[in-house]
């Protein structure tokens, strides 16, 4: 039987330790136990969380996103992981994918590739499926909107012109950029 939260030095309980150390000193499975809360009767939140991670099917064992991935269903195989939990979770993932989309409110000049990459490179990196999106622009490059005008399957998109052209003309926006991504898995 593993240690309950409280048998643990104040210094290694996961809610204590990002109190005095800050966050970036918590293990994955530390930040996961302080979102599940609760472990089980048999296993504290740490080892919960631990199961968890186990679901990373990735190479890289580090890499997280993997979390957006996992179904509800998922979750709620791993025992300790109840339906709110699983759901909690699944908010986690969505609201990590929210942050990284870039604020609209920011004036965004487009000077290169590179930029674009910049701008859109988090969003769409991970995506299972192809999207495509266009970016308008103003006279000054400066990104005046992001629009999605097709999702596709893993290895297509179909777009019609009138999709990528619509919103510029009606906005009477001078400059659209298309851009589309290539799912890695």
């Amino acid at each position: 039987m593993q240690l309950k939260m409280k048998d643990l030095p104040i210094s290694e309980r996961p809610y204590e330790k990002l109190q005095l150390y800050g966050a970036e000193m918590l293990s994955s499975a530390e930040l996961l136990a302080i979102i599940i809360k609760t472990g089980t009767k048999h296993e504290n939140s740490v080892s919960v969380a631990q199961k968890i991670l186990k679901l990373n099917n990735t190479t890289d064992k580090q890499d997280l996103r993997f979390l957006c991935d996992i179904s509800i269903e998922e979750f709620m195989q791993i025992n300790g992981i109840g339906r709110v939990k699983a759901i909690q979770l699944k908010a986690i993932g969505e609201l990590t994918k929210r942050i990284s989309k870039p604020i609209n409110t920011k004036k965004i000049k487009i000077r290169n590739t590179k930029d674009v990459a910049n701008l859109l490179m988090s969003e769409l990196r991970y995506e299972k499926r192809e999207i495509a999106k266009v970016i308008l622009l103003n006279n000054k490059n400066i990104v005046i909107r992001i629009i999605n005008v097709s999702f596709g399957g893993t290895n297509f998109a179909s777009i019609a012109p009138k999709e990528i052209l619509a919103e510029a003309v009606k906005m009477q926006l001078p400059k659209i950029i298309l851009v589309h991504n290539h799912p890695s898995r």
